[in-house]
């Protein structure tokens, strides 16, 4: 096969590598707060769990990155897609005021791009004025309001707002991580190619010459800005595209393993256990309610 599989994300678009990637990087967002800080007062944020903060008035500063502290201005926003780690926000000077989104990421969305993202991504007001206002707005209404869905709207809203952000990230060119990788044109060529053919058989070799690389320059530049090699990658990507068929039952176990390039169920489901943590058919028992183990 050298088309996307019959289950393939409905989200995903043949040309919009981003929403490729983000197709399979599903959130759950469950809170939204605004928090006043008090001068030298250390925003509280849970370890573990991810958190989009913005700046409503005074200043934040971030504090324990590796490029030393850094001030999040009024407007401004911060993204913390691993949680705050060693991280601290604090308002150094005066009382400060915050709105606080969290959320989690699904644990089985392409775990290795989750890991590989930035500890922080910051967007300035001048950078994102012209989105962020009305997203925490219209955020903010539906904190406030108990009308039935709004839990659900909040969640969402929440995953707008980290796309976004992302988006804004990728287009400023100052990315690490598999973001780099798209904001690359070379990469972002190869990571395309992958995304539109996942069943293809690709070599080293034809990568490096879709991205206009030599093979060694094209490994190195390629493991360096996705934090994945090249043919790792596309075996990763094609396993989540499996798992979403299984999400949505669109075939048997053995059928979907066909599908995405595996000449056996026993091969499939080794290689989809090493990545998830557990077997496809577990997976399809657990969403069928039969507890089926391992």
């Amino acid at each position: 096969m050298t088309n996307l599989p019959e289950g393939r994300p409905r989200s995903a678009t043949s040309g919009d590598l981003l929403s490729h990637v983000l197709a399979q990087i599903r959130l759950t967002g469950d809170h939204v707060y605004p928090r006043d800080v008090a001068q030298a007062e250390q925003l509280d944020l849970d370890a573990g769990t991810a958190y989009v903060v913005v700046v409503a008035e005074g200043v934040l500063h971030l504090d324990g990155d590796d490029e030393g502290p850094v001030v999040i201005d009024a407007g401004d926003l911060v993204l913390l897609p691993r949680g705050p780690g060693e991280l601290r926000l604090v308002a150094s000077e005066a009382r400060a005021a915050a709105v606080v989104c969290r959320f989690w990421f699904d644990p089985h969305s392409l775990r290795g791009m989750i890991s590989t993202m930035p500890q922080r991504i910051h967007i300035r007001r001048a950078e994102g004025a012209e989105w962020l206002d009305g997203i925490v707005r219209f955020l903010m209404a539906e904190a406030g309001d108990a009308k039935p869905g709004a839990t659900l709207m909040i969640s969402r809203i929440i995953d707008l707002i980290v796309i976004r952000t992302l988006r804004a990230w990728v287009h400023q060119g100052h990315t690490s991580g598999w973001l780099g990788g798209l904001s690359d044109a070379r990469i972002a060529r190869a990571l395309k190619a992958i995304h539109e053919k996942p069943m293809q058989r690709w070599s080293i070799v034809a990568l490096a010459d879709v991205a206009g690389m030599s093979r060694s320059s094209f490994c190195e530049r390629f493991t360096t800005l996705v934090g994945r090699s090249p043919l790792r990658y596309q075996n990763e990507w094609r396993l989540s595209l499996a798992r979403d068929m299984l999400i949505r039952r669109d075939a048997r176990v053995g059928e979907v393993g066909l599908r995405i390039g595996y000449e056996s169920e026993a091969a499939f489901s080794r290689a989809y256990k090493a990545l998830f943590g557990h077997s496809p058919r577990a997976e399809s028992a657990l969403l069928s309610g039969t507890g089926l183990d391992n």
